[in-house]
């Protein structure tokens, strides 16, 4: 238990900018530590927020109405890999890239890949959803959990799920907890599905005169036929931040094609057709070229820094049709309030980071123009949060999504695992 200022201080603040101080940080090392946790929370009634690595960019973790936050940075222990069942059991306070690590020794991987996947948790992976590059292929973190173990209010242990692909007994209890963000309990285990590694991995990146031009050559490249693993998106901002060289080029498209030496030769040749009436140039590379390719695009959220010293971060996701078109609206929004605007991430899957970069002095635009970028994107049929939650920083915005009577359902879900309302308070609702 760690209870002095400083110590605290450490569990204050996540990757959103907000601080919030609790009044002490517990670090269990097994479900039973966790249980016994819950229980006196319960008989307390003190509030209880769970924690992984931190990486979160909406308030998910933060004290933000006291209490203890409950970080489960020593549960990290993988339990189980078995190749047979193609099933990996892990604590939660296991780093994706160690899982990673394990799994590749094996010939196996685990596809889901937030762009904070070298330092980020399984645990905080599902608690968000957490999706990545992959997500277009291979789809995102509720697509894996098969089974968890989780801690209710009150201490008492659950199993939920099964370890086979398969089984509708009951209602689907597993994936309500995957993107509940800690509100309905803790989990402390998971079962994961996993996949063979593919034997081939090749990227292409594809640069272009304009963002539109961009989206469109991703789209005729997938209305085609091909499957890419993952279609990132750079916009002229983020190209800016990271001053890319070649100053004509306005728009990139970062494609990753896996699976045999054949299909992938083929894939890539394909799309090296379609986008070449299109595209400024066309670049294909291959093991440590690609992944530092791939690490420029992880790179790109600290990058920002360089244009504003303040920021909001959204991860809106849209129909892939109309992605250049809000993209078109948003850069005229942004030029309307003066304001710079990086737009770019899972083009593939229709999942951008909406980034308003700003100085102390412009917060009254930069929240003018959030609201309006935001009411755009419900416009167009879009979602407001496809893998970062909601958190403290888009409650608010909740209710213009979902309808009222969907929103009941939710409050009595979260009413009927936590009566008290002690578990991560005032996120989400």
């Amino acid at each position: 238990m760690l209870e002095d200022e400083s110590h605290r201080l450490a569990y204050a603040y996540d990757a959103s900018g907000l601080t919030y101080l609790p009044e002490a940080v517990a670090l269990p090392e097994n479900t039973r530590e966790v249980s016994r946790i819950l229980a006196l929370s319960y008989e307390e009634e003190f509030p209880v927020i769970p924690r992984g690595a931190g990486t979160a960019t909406t308030g998910g973790p933060l004290a933000a109405e006291g209490g203890l936050v409950l970080a489960l940075s020593r549960m990290d222990r993988i339990l189980e890999i078995n190749a047979q069942d193609l099933v990996a059991v892990v604590e939660p306070g296991v780093v994706n890239a160690r899982l990673k690590e394990a799994l590749a020794v094996r010939g196996l991987f685990y596809p889901p890949d937030p762009a904070s996947f070298r330092f980020s948790t399984l645990g905080g992976n599902v608690a968000t959803c957490a999706g990545g590059p992959r997500g277009l292929k291979y789809g995102v973190t509720r697509d894996y959990v098969l089974a968890v173990e989780a801690v209710l209010p009150g201490g008492e242990v659950v199993p939920l799920g099964t370890r086979t692909l398969k089984g509708v007994m009951g209602y689907d209890l597993t994936r309500l907890l995957v993107g509940s963000e800690g509100t309905l309990a803790v989990l402390t285990k998971i079962t994961l599905k996993v996949l063979p590694r593919p034997p081939a991995r090749r990227t292409l990146l594809a640069a272009f005169s304009s963002e539109e031009s961009a989206l469109s050559g991703m789209q005729a490249v997938l209305e085609r036929g091909c499957l890419p693993a993952a279609a990132e998106f750079l916009d002229q901002t983020a190209l800016s931040a990271l001053a890319y060289p070649e100053r004509e080029v306005r728009g990139l498209i970062l494609f990753e094609f896996d699976g045999t030496e054949a299909s992938v030769a083929e894939e890539v040749s394909r799309a090296r057709k379609l986008l070449a009436p299109v595209a400024l140039s066309l670049k294909e590379a291959g093991g440590r070229e690609a992944e530092r390719l791939w690490d420029l695009r992880r790179g790109l959220s600290p990058a920002l820094k360089r244009l504003g010293s303040r920021r909001t971060s959204d991860d809106i996701v849209l129909p892939r049709s109309r992605l250049g078109w809000f993209v078109s609206q948003a850069r005229a929004l942004a030029q309307k309030y003066r304001l710079r605007l990086a737009c770019f991430g899972h083009a593939g899957d229709g999942n951008l980071h909406v980034n308003i970069l700003f100085e102390p002095e412009e917060e009254p635009q930069a929240r003018a123009l959030r609201e309006d970028l935001l009411r755009l994107v419900l416009e167009l049929s879009g979602t407001l949060s496809g893998e970062h939650g909601v958190g403290l920083t888009r409650r608010s915005w909740l209710p213009a999504e979902v309808p009222p009577p969907a929103l009941h359902l939710m409050r009595e879900i979260k009413r009927l695992f936590d009566p008290k309302g002690l578990l991560n308070p005032g996120k989400i609702f």
